[in-house]
């Protein structure tokens, strides 16, 4: 008996040996124990919006981040420069072209199916290389005291009407993607046709989207190119009495409603994967879109959280038909707004 009972117990041990250590899909292993030490996040997004979700996970897991940020396409460009030698472990991009950019070049793991299956399939790779953390639409703002008639469609916004009345954010990541869902979708020669007719048309550069909105709310400019929360973060901040912007969508799927996402991805390189693993996932799960839901007025990317109210749903919106994985070829983007004149506004 004590044999049996001997052999029966070794059976057991192999088996919880066995099943504290799996294979993920793209077979390699995963263990079951608890992610810790310190990551370094690479951030495109602002400091002030993530650090107080950073804290909450830190809290939770007891996992160090450490947070560098900077533009998105640069810091995108600074991983591929330090190859192999980068500290980065995870990539918090501000949109999906960056992202694009670093799968493009073999540069991110694939992601276990528990972190990819509850994210939409609009807001993720094809390859599960990355997966959105929250959804947001280009639009463009306008002050309806400064515009008599509104543009209709893309072409419009680069009529001499509207000469000096647009402001735009050279720098941008989610500018960038727009161009490069520009070039995809249009072709180069027509994308560089209406960027040349743009930069005609004189537009007024500004550092960051939120500044845009404000100075679009305050008549300091007719118009601007941003993404949808901008404005019901104004409102939020200087109460809805204080608000004369609006927010605009075209029709017949333009480009210019493109919709996109801030995501996230780890990085090949990590020495500390399963901990990265377990920041996407803290990202995308139910509390994490909350934050984001209420914090910056985003889209969700997983159906068991509710978008903000007073927001169209993304149905409602007529959104071109383009895969977020398309917006990878950021190099050409840039090239092309600097040989057209935007960037150096």
């Amino acid at each position: 008996m004590k044999k049996i009972l001997l052999v029966a117990s070794l059976v057991i041990v192999v088996l919880v040996a066995f099943t504290g250590c799996s294979k993920s899909k793209d077979g390699e292993s995963t263990s079951s124990a608890k992610a810790s030490g310190t990551i370094v996040v690479y951030t495109g997004r602002s400091l002030d919006l993530i650090e107080p979700i950073v804290e909450d996970f830190e809290k939770e897991t007891g996992i160090k981040v450490e947070l560098r940020d900077g533009e998105s396409g640069e810091l995108a460009t600074q991983i591929l420069t330090e190859g192999d030698a980068s500290k980065a472990d995870v990539f918090f991009s501000q949109d999906a072209g960056a992202l694009g950019l670093l799968s493009d070049r073999d540069l991110l793991t694939k992601l276990p199916s528990d972190i990819t299956q509850p994210v939409g399939d609009r807001f993720k790779s094809t390859k599960d290389e990355w997966v959105g953390t929250s959804g947001r639409a280009r639009v463009v703002v306008y002050n309806p005291n400064l515009v008599s008639e509104l543009p209709g469609d893309l072409d419009d916004l680069v009529s001499p009407e509207y000469k000096d009345k647009i402001a735009y954010a050279p720098t941008n990541a989610s500018f960038h993607s727009f161009v490069t869902a520009l070039r995809e979708l249009k072709g180069e020669d027509a994308a560089k046709e209406w960027l040349t007719k743009f930069a005609a048309n004189e537009p007024k550069a500004y550092a960051k989207n939120a500044e845009i909105v404000k100075a679009v709310n305050d008549g300091e400019i007719a118009m601007g190119l941003v993404n949808h929360y901008y404005l019901f973060e104004l409102t939020q901040e200087v109460g809805a009495d204080k608000i004369v912007a609006k927010n605009l969508f075209f029709k017949n799927k333009s480009v210019a409603n493109l919709i996109n996402a801030a995501g996230v991805g780890v990085l090949k390189t990590s020495d500390n994967k399963q901990a990265g693993q377990a920041f996407v996932k803290y990202l995308t799960s139910e509390k994490g879109q909350k934050y984001f839901v209420n914090e910056t007025f985003e889209y969700p990317v997983i159906s068991s959280v509710e978008q903000a109210k007073g927001l169209p749903t993304i149905g409602e919106i007529d959104a071109p038909d383009i895969d977020l994985s398309d917006l990878a070829s950021l190099d050409e983007t840039l090239e092309l707004l600097n040989e057209v004149g935007l960037i150096t506004r």
